[in-house]
């Protein structure tokens, strides 16, 4: 009810701009078009007359009739006189005193007959009155002189401060009505309308979220007011699979629907011809908020996609994720993998750059994902084709970055969202509250696109820019009780629709089995990674980079992690433990006796090694971790085997930063910790 109250008041309000903005086409035509709103008192009067004498023929001189009448009269003039408390004074008045002459009338016609004694007169005379004065209150109201919304019974604009604005014509489409407005030149400004939405939902009784105004960007007082009256998100609509499989990732991803049933999209590349940039993606909302459907409509989507690989890092071993596990060209979990892919990313976009730039594309476009046949895209000096693999685009994934950023620092995401959109990728980061003692402000500005689900109210600013929020976005109120709910900044929305909220697709138990198939179709039929990307990826990850399983494989995951433990060791000064801090890491081992056979890794021998020894054995060591794919390291994880070789962590620590100035070893964010740089690339 209170949905149609709105809907009717809403109409109510622009009414007069919507029956002074059709095309009559023709005289004829224009003159009833502008008729038809003064007919209904008028189509009441004639009724009148023609029930009277009807009347007359049955209840004549009828005591019963008469006392039935009256009473009929009595009672429908009190209802009126009750039904009006909800309008303007005037408006009730006018109505009870309409509505007790004319049942006056009808009864002594009844009675008497409709032209005995002054019974015709007072029809002939009073009924037109009470028509004019209908038709008058109505002319009064649709004055194009007054202020719109400034009617007899109190406009909606004149009650929310707005009493001299302008409203245009009014733009009707299901569920959502648009109209043109202008403030008072030099009195207010568009600031003075958002302050107002509020009060504007109140007066018509809906959520905070379904009134909006979109400020012109070349006027600081005119705008559009936007109306949307039913909450159609209400019904949750599951996910039944992908929009796209096969298509390209330079179309639209097809995420959920708007308030108003038209689709929530994303575009992740860029498109020259349409003057779309590329984009990088913040996915951000509190616990229960509906993030995690969000992320699974992104990914489905991306997934569905020919030519398209996904590099992904989840802290929470894939928990929602596992079924599209399979799809993904690279998955590790948090803490060091997460590192070095990382590291893997930095080094992957000037590599990526330098083949766009030799085969002509200022940015990546999907013509660049297909074998390089054309004269026009080639590497040749000689102009011809030059028959290269294509590129597909790429995105990396960050899934609760909170994680990873805490490990890595605030800044660890900075270098690569301000630099590999060029490289034809995409970095997507999910995270609850992007604030600024979690990421820093030249990452959170580096991310152009955002999807801001439900959070508290406090955190709003974090997530959207300040003109979405001012006009009408407030994805504060909707918290944990509205799952999915969300609004869209992204490149190539309308920036009318930054403050329309959407809805994402439910995923169900019933989508595993989707979600499996998909995977299985990105195994068969969805790109890998290029040679440029994989060789790149390679140069820093080593063995932990092994692109997308074939079908029908286990990929499993990087063996010998770190083991993170509590120990004395100082990690911001020298990497010496407390009872070590007495040892020359210099002093020369005891030399081996003769016979003895070379230790291999991990090997108990029962006595110290030589420092010739020692040495062969830490290189070997270093091969060990590059081989089971662990590319970062520190003195901790060599703990068990300085146990078996008699040697110590001060030892380890100085081999450490001796195979950093060899080029074997590069050092990462994280103190005492060393990232091993692959044996060919260090050769």
């Amino acid at each position: 009810m209170a949905e149609r109250n709105a809907q009717r008041q809403v109409a109510e309000l622009l009414e007069a701009q919507l029956q002074g903005g059709s095309d009559a086409g023709g005289v004829g035509r224009y003159l009833m078009h502008r008729a038809k709103p003064h007919l209904p008192p008028w189509l009441g009067w004639v009724g009148t007359g023609l029930a009277g004498a009807l009347g007359h023929t049955r209840w004549a001189g009828s005591p019963g009739a008469a006392v039935g009448l009256t009473l009929a009269s009595v009672a429908l003039t009190g209802a009126t006189w009750w039904a009006g408390k909800a309008t303007s004074q005037q408006r009730r008045l006018h109505s009870a005193i309409t509505v007790a002459a004319g049942s006056a009338w009808l009864t002594a016609a009844c009675l008497a007959g409709p032209t005995a004694g002054p019974v015709d007169d007072l029809f002939l005379m009073g009924g037109p009155v009470l028509a004019l004065s209908w038709n008058i209150r109505m002319v009064l109201r649709h004055n194009t002189d007054a202020a719109p919304g400034e009617g007899t019974d109190k406009g909606l604009l004149e009650k929310v401060g707005l009493a001299r604005a302008q409203l245009g014509a009014a733009k009707v489409e299901p569920n959502r009505v648009t109209a043109p407005l202008a403030v008072e030149a030099g009195e207010q400004t568009n600031d003075d309308v958002t302050k107002s939405l509020g009060r504007i939902a109140s007066a018509l009784d809906l959520p905070t979220s379904a009134v909006r105004y979109n400020p012109d960007p070349g006027s600081s007082r005119r705008g559009e007011l936007v109306i949307v009256p039913e909450d159609m998100l209400a019904e949750v609509v599951e996910w039944e699979g992908p929009s796209n499989v096969g298509g390209s990732i330079a179309e639209p991803l097809v995420l959920g629907r708007y308030d108003d049933g038209s689709p929530l999209v994303l575009w992740l590349p860029g498109d020259p011809d349409a003057g779309r940039n590329s984009t990088h993606v913040l996915i951000a909302g509190g616990t229960g908020s509906g993030k995690g459907d969000t992320a699974l409509n992104v990914q489905t989507e991306i997934l569905s996609r020919r030519d398209v690989i996904v590099w992904f890092s989840d802290p929470k071993a894939f928990q929602d994720f596992a079924p599209l596990r399979p799809g993904l060209d690279w998955a590790v979990e948090g803490g060091s993998p997460t590192e070095v892919m990382v590291a893997a990313v930095q080094a992957t976009i000037p590599a990526r750059t330098r083949w766009l730039g030799a085969h002509g594309y200022r940015q990546w476009v999907p013509e660049a994902a297909e074998q390089q046949t054309s004269r026009e895209h080639t590497c040749r000096p000689d102009g011809r084709a030059c028959g290269c693999a294509g590129m597909p685009f790429l995105v990396v994934w960050f899934e609760e970055a909170a994680n990873t950023l805490r490990f890595l620092g605030d800044d660890a995401f900075t270098g690569i969202s301000q630099e590999a959109r060029s490289a034809g990728m995409s970095l997507i980061v999910s995270l609850q509250r992007p604030s600024y003692d979690q990421m820093s402000t030249s990452t959170r500005a580096s991310l152009p696109s955002v999807i801001a689900l439900g959070c508290d109210a406090r955190d709003e600013g974090f997530v959207l820019p300040d003109d979405v929020l001012a006009a009408g976005a407030h994805p504060g109120t909707w918290g944990n009780r509205r799952p999915g709910y969300c609004y869209v900044v992204s490149p190539g929305i309308p920036e009318d629709r930054y403050a329309s909220p959407g809805r994402t697709f439910r995923f169900t138990h019933r989508a595993v089995n989707i979600m499996e198939l998909l995977a299985q179709w990105a195994q068969r039929n969805g790109a890998t990674a290029d040679p440029i990307t994989a060789g790149a990826a390679s140069s820093v990850a080593g063995n932990a980079y092994t692109g997308r399983t074939a079908p029908g494989t286990q990929q499993a995951p990087a063996t010998l992690r770190a083991v993170e433990e509590d120990d004395a060791m100082d990690h911001a000064g020298l990497l010496v433990d407390p009872e070590d801090t007495d040892i020359d890491p210099e002093a020369d081992l005891p030399d081996a006796e003769q016979g003895d056979d070379a230790p291999i890794f991990g090997q108990d021998t029962g006595r110290k090694p030589s420092p010739e020894e020692a040495r062969r054995l830490f290189a070997q060591a270093l091969e060990e971790f590059e081989r089971d794919g662990q590319m970062i390291v520190g003195p901790k994880d060599f703990m068990n085997w300085c146990d078996r070789h008699g040697l110590s962590r001060p030892w380890v620590s100085a081999r450490l930063k001796e195979a950093a100035v060899e080029g074997r070893l590069e050092a990462t964010n994280t103190t005492g910790r060393w990232r091993i740089v692959p044996a060919l690339t260090a050769a």
